[in-house]
């Protein structure tokens, strides 16, 4: 079988590894750092293979696996419609309360009066989201109306996050510890992978601004077999049949981040594709044949032993990121020490914004750098392997969190 991931940051990486084990893959388009890999700058429509697997969120919400699929191509994502649940959070709001899922309470709003007298009526703190797609950047919480009132005028005004945050959707923030529950849709039924948790803000202990995410642990200790059942039988399920009703087939991923909180879980958003980077602590653990589960799901008919499994060990992810990640990243660094922390036993390097240097060396290209991996039998030593190979790379002011699964619980 020959596969196209479609993508090119680590959450891809981390997927085009996992599937080669069992079927040849090539990247569209990948980037320099996916040692091994086959890579394409040809758009995925036009490349030859036998199944699409599509990363990022952006081309499935712009309808390429419907383009692929109008072809005749097998594709592991969902269509324009299905990636709806991404791409307009108020679509995915008035669909989960519509389903009976818990989630949080909230309003969207494209009226800049309308949503201050919201903010003003409303006891806080405040979720404050831009509607449309904003590369998991587009949310503020906060307990101050002063900053509420101007997050809501930047987003709806457009001055942040362009037409992204022109409608946007403000919600009771949910206290507790959050959690990722990622589910293989075959579009009649969901088979879970196993939990994770994502750290999104940008400093240790929580501090800084949102970010895409900044490392990633699985298991989660406090997600056992019966939080997962609960989870797939009150939010994941019903989404999808929910999407069923309105005569959606959703095909792919699909991703309930989800708050803790002491009334049960209740869901914070959905995403229509792997997380990043949960991707990268998820398919390392991954006990079975990726390609045939990924294949089975595209065609619509999944069997229960094709059902994700995983093993009964632990990763860690720690993200390295450029100076001035998220705001406004600087670029352009050559990045040392790459080569000895791949040889770390037990460790694993996904690239993602990287380019081209002088004399084949790689240089920083974007926010989000790399993500270095940890795998070992329990999450403390996964969690010592990630760092000692993240300690190994060096760049100029290069940042990361030195907290990632220092908590786990």
């Amino acid at each position: 079988m020959k596969i196209c991931v479609v993508g090119s940051g680590a959450r891809e990486h981390a997927i085009a590894t996992a599937l080669a084990k069992s079927a040849d893959v090539v990247v569209a388009p990948g980037n320099p750092g996916m040692e091994g890999l086959a890579r394409t700058g040809a758009p995925p429509e036009q490349v030859e293979a036998d199944l699409w697997v599509v990363g990022p969120e952006a081309p499935l919400v712009e309808g390429l696996a419907d383009r692929v699929r109008a072809r005749g191509g097998l594709v592991f994502g969902p269509g324009a419609d299905g990636a709806r649940l991404e791409g307009s959070k108020a679509w995915a709001k008035e669909l989960l309360l519509a389903a009976k899922v818990p989630t949080a309470a909230g309003q969207a709003f494209t009226d800049l009066q309308s949503a201050l007298h919201y903010l003003r009526t409303t006891p806080g703190p405040w979720a404050i989201k831009a509607d449309g797609l904003a590369g998991g950047k587009g949310v503020l919480v906060t307990s101050s109306l002063r900053e509420a009132e101007a997050d809501v005028a930047a987003k709806i005004t457009g001055r942040a996050f362009g037409d992204a945050g022109r409608r946007v959707l403000i919600e009771e923030a949910l206290e507790g510890d959050e959690l990722s529950l990622i589910a293989v849709s075959d579009g009649r039924d969901a088979y879970p992978m196993a939990p994770a948790r994502d750290y999104k803000r940008a400093g240790d202990a929580g501090t800084g601004p949102n970010t895409g995410g900044m490392g990633a642990h699985s298991p989660v200790p406090a997600a056992d077999d019966r939080l997962v059942g609960q989870v797939m039988e009150r939010a994941l399920l019903p989404t999808l049949h929910a999407l069923r009703r309105r005569g959606i087939d959703y095909r792919g991923a699909l991703y309930a981040g989800l708050m803790l909180t002491e009334e049960g879980p209740k869901v914070l958003e959905f995403n229509v594709r792997f997380g990043d980077p949960e991707a990268q602590v998820l398919f390392p653990r991954w006990n079975g044949d990726v390609a045939a589960t990924l294949a089975g799901a595209a065609e619509g008919k999944l069997a229960s032993h094709d059902a994700p499994a995983f093993y009964d060990n632990a990763a860690v992810c720690v993200v390295l990121a450029s100076p001035g990640y998220p705001e406004a990243p600087k670029t352009g660094a050559r990045i040392d020490g790459l080569d000895a922390a791949r040889e770390v036993p037990g460790a694993a390097v996904y690239a993602a914004g990287v380019a081209s240097g002088e004399g084949g060396a790689l240089v920083t290209a974007g926010g989000r750098v790399l993500s270095v991996v940890g795998t070992a039998p329990d999450l403390p030593a996964a969690r010592q392997l990630a760092y000692r190979a993240a300690g190994m790379v060096s760049w100029p002011d290069m940042v990361y969190r030195t907290d990632i699964a220092g908590d786990a619980r």
